[in-house]
């Protein structure tokens, strides 16, 4: 669905005849007037999911440094793709932004066999906001302490055994783990990880890879026991959770950064100022404490590290891909 952005004008005043240039124009000028519209901040997860609290928080800051109203969009659906394809159409003039781990952008150019966008050319990093890592998780109240009794007790199982996923990250992990371990079990996609808590609590499914704001407000709350995390070393963050590889699970080192995509041609005024934003929230304790909170540590860039590293991200995804042995889709 389309939205509608409407600006309210004041005939005869200077901010009106502004108002009515084109965006980009006004942002090469180095006027002012960005932003003199509402922002819109596209996720691909659903209202309630980790992706979500986390865009929403950002969306809320942005709002006061900006004095314009921030619009969470949610485009659910094909692990990340609708949203993908719906922000890479919007105009490039910085009222639309991507909220989604670059990582994770970066690996929908190897998990499809013709990728719908070609997200390198399509997008620009304006700002990072975090780093942090995916989480094994299984039910409360499973007999599973640790990642080496999980792996035992999955070889046994054979085909039997089943874990679920929601995202990209969680999706390579989770292939990660069975091609590192040798064991056979099946993955159960699913729109969103709040659907897998059921199913993993009546033991049709024996464990889940999850985003860590989802994981450790479950864990918070008692559903789940996260066992370890996909990160290659521990994390400030979350510095009593082991990684997979200190639980017998060697070379994964898998993190995802989050970040505030927008379209390749976005004037460069503009993305500078959606990185000033950024920088002045991740800087406050209150927001290192938020991160934190969720499993992620700041991450603070300038637009031009970021696009360097987007591009690494590229290079590493297909990598990841192929150690995984995941088929690109149709």
């Amino acid at each position: 669905m389309q939205i509608s952005r409407r600006t309210v004008l004041s005939l005869g005043s200077a901010s009106a005849v502004a108002s009515l240039l084109p965006a980009a124009a006004l942002a090469q000028s180095g006027s002012s007037a960005y932003p003199s519209q509402d922002i819109h901040m596209v996720t691909g997860f659903p209202p309630g999911s980790g992706a979500d609290v986390l865009t929403r928080y950002f969306g809320e800051k942005v709002r006061v440094l900006a004095n314009r109203p921030v619009i969470v969009e949610n485009k659910v659906g094909a692990s990340g793709a609708i949203a993908v394809q719906y922000a890479a159409q919007a105009k490039p003039d910085g009222y639309t932004m991507y909220m989604s781990a670059a990582s994770a952008t970066a690996a929908q150019m190897h998990l499809y066999k013709n990728p719908p966008v070609q997200v390198l050319k399509a997008f620009q990093i304006a700002a990072t906001i975090n780093r942090q890592a995916f989480m094994l998780v299984v039910d409360a109240n499973s007999p599973y302490k640790t990642v080496q009794q999980l792996t035992e007790a999955m070889l046994k199982k054979g085909d039997k055994a089943s874990y679920a996923t929601a995202a990209t990250s969680g999706i390579v992990m989770g292939a990660m783990y069975s091609a590192k371990t040798g064991i056979k079990a099946v993955e159960v996609r699913y729109k969103d990880s709040a659907g897998s808590l059921n199913d993993m609590a009546s033991g049709r499914i024996d464990y889940g890879m999850v985003d860590p704001v989802f994981a450790l407000a479950q864990q918070r709350e008692g559903r789940v026991r996260i066992l370890a995390h996909s990160a290659g070393t521990r994390l400030q963050a979350v510095p009593d959770i082991p990684t997979m590889a200190e639980s017998g699970v060697a070379g994964m080192d898998l993190v995802s950064w989050w970040a505030a995509h927008v379209p390749m041609e976005t004037p460069k005024p503009v993305v500078n100022q959606i990185n000033a934003w950024f920088k002045q929230i991740l800087e406050t304790d209150e927001t290192r404490k938020f991160l934190n909170k969720f499993g992620g540590d700041p991450f603070i860039s300038t637009p031009e590290q970021a696009q360097a590293l987007f591009i690494k991200e590229d290079k590493a995804w297909a990598d990841y891909v192929r150690l995984a042995k995941i088929e690109p889709q149709g």
